[in-house]
């Protein structure tokens, strides 16, 4: 990344250029030419390539051709004939090729999907030694790091939430950092942030509160109205609109809080989050409550 990397004066006097990895089907349309293309690619060879090794090929390739392409010309140039005089570019041969381990996981990836559950289920329950030996199988297995970083992420979110919020922060910052560093330390990051998330103490109470809310507006949809004093008064006549006529700033009151209606007056009274007494949301519960005088 040129933001990352350059100096800013040359930033500013130069022109950047996006240039985007292509995306799997892109790879497994360059890499049928390649093997079957009499005049652009091998086909003189008369090899063929199995399915799953075209798309293993794809996937580790992370959208970059000729990473995918120079494998499967070292396939069709280092494999001996089959019986049918054909070149067979199998998936063994393909992770070879590529230098990159297949996942060792079963054809229909029951086991994929068991190990990364075991993993979020660990570090959900707060068990770090757990998490670390599925985070370990997935690795050993040749998990993609980004995918295993994206899953921390969410259970930071999901199942730490406010009770932590610093998890999110650990997490994300984990991503960015094996995108940076790329195996094999990016293990010792993505080791870190599944203890960090592990340990921390848990709330699902925002993930509940906007699964609820959610519900709440596929039900009433946008019929319930926002009331007229929170709405957009910047413009000329919104006042003859009665649109933002009365509403009170925050920051003009004690505790920089003031009791006036925020909800539509149809779910007048309804709770979405409901902060539990773990770690920083009790002190959420406890400074709302303080705030709103519950405390007096």
């Amino acid at each position: 990344n040129p933001y990352f990397e350059v100096n800013g004066a040359l930033i500013s006097r130069s022109v950047i250029f996006e240039l985007r990895p292509l995306s799997k089907d892109d790879i497994l349309t360059l890499i049928e030419r390649a093997v079957y293309d009499n005049e652009r690619g091998l086909g003189a060879y008369d090899a063929v390539i199995d399915e799953d090794a075209a798309s293993f090929l794809a996937d580790m390739a992370g959208g970059d051709a000729r990473s995918a392409l120079n494998a499967v010309e070292l396939g069709v140039l280092t494999t001996e004939r089959s019986e049918d005089g054909k070149i067979h570019i199998t998936l063994d041969v393909a992770s070879e090729c590529i230098q990159k381990k297949v996942l060792r996981y079963d054809k229909n990836g029951d086991n994929h999907y068991d190990t990364i559950s075991a993993f979020i289920k660990s570090m959900r329950g707060s068990d770090p030694d757990a998490a670390l030996y599925y985070l370990a199988r997935m690795i050993d297995a040749g998990e993609s790091v980004t995918f295993i970083a994206r899953r921390i992420m969410i259970c930071a979110s999901e199942d730490v939430g406010m009770a932590d919020p610093n998890a999110l922060n650990v997490a994300v910052s984990a991503s960015l950092a094996v995108e940076r560093v790329g195996m094999p330390e990016a293990s010792i990051i993505l080791g870190e942030a599944a203890v960090y998330v592990a340990t921390a103490p848990k709330s699902n109470a925002s993930y509940l509160g906007i699964n609820e809310a959610l519900t709440e507006v596929k039900k009433s949809g946008s019929d319930p109205k926002i009331p007229a004093h929170l709405q957009d008064a910047h413009y000329g006549g919104a006042a003859k609109l009665e649109r933002g006529v009365g509403y009170k700033y925050a920051h003009d009151f004690d505790k920089h809080y003031v009791s006036q209606q925020y909800l539509p007056y149809e779910l007048d009274g309804r709770e979405f989050y409901r902060p539990g007494e773990l770690g920083y949301e009790l002190k959420v519960r406890e400074h709302m409550k303080y705030i709103k005088g519950e405390n007096d």
